[in-house]
């Protein structure tokens, strides 16, 4: 029986898509906690952020994660702050094995220069951003992950593969 497996990573490194990619190649279900939580605030991450402020989408996302991590099987992606408070680190990790998609601002920016719906890139210099960020996350991400995938410029299906072989080797999936 597979367990948990959670995917965290700066936003747009690719948890939703490879997350997807991941459930549908173990034949399991995926889910996606932003998702979850837009649902259980009637509303967009962003609309809800705009409106109440960080904290109060900090407070949603980690009662969010929390209930998921025990009731969730198959593939879980998490937002890219999912990491930044301690509960939410040692609770992912106790829960679930959880997968590092680790990527440098630099690749993340050319992925995301056009996004307008990430609200925590919604600023004058989004790659100065994205590379604050990655300063801030990358140790909380290292700190939480059982497993790192550098993502770099792989095409999604090398991205599972390669999660998939370390999960093997690892003796969280059998072989």
């Amino acid at each position: 029986m597979l367990s948990l497996i959670v995917l965290i990573g700066l936003p747009g490194s690719g948890k939703s898509t490879v997350g997807r990619q991941l459930a549908r190649r173990l034949g399991t279900g995926f889910t996606d906690s932003d998702s979850e939580i837009e649902e259980r605030l009637g509303c967009s991450i962003r609309e809800y952020f705009e409106r109440e402020g960080e904290q109060a989408f900090r407070d949603v996302e980690s009662e969010t994660l929390l209930s998921l991590a025990q009731t969730t099987k198959g593939v879980l992606s998490t937002g890219g702050g999912s990491v930044l408070r301690p509960q939410n680190r040692e609770y992912l990790r106790a829960h679930g094995h959880v997968v590092y998609l680790r990527s440098s601002a630099e690749d993340l920016y050319k992925r995301l220069r056009h996004d307008r719906h990430r609200p925590l890139l919604q600023v004058a210099d989004p790659l100065q951003r994205l590379r604050d960020l990655y300063e801030q996350r990358d140790p909380l991400y290292m700190e939480t992950a059982h497993f790192v995938v550098d993502t770099g410029r792989p095409s999604v299906a090398t991205l599972v593969s390669s999660i998939v072989m370390q999960l093997e080797l690892a003796g969280v999936l059998p072989h």
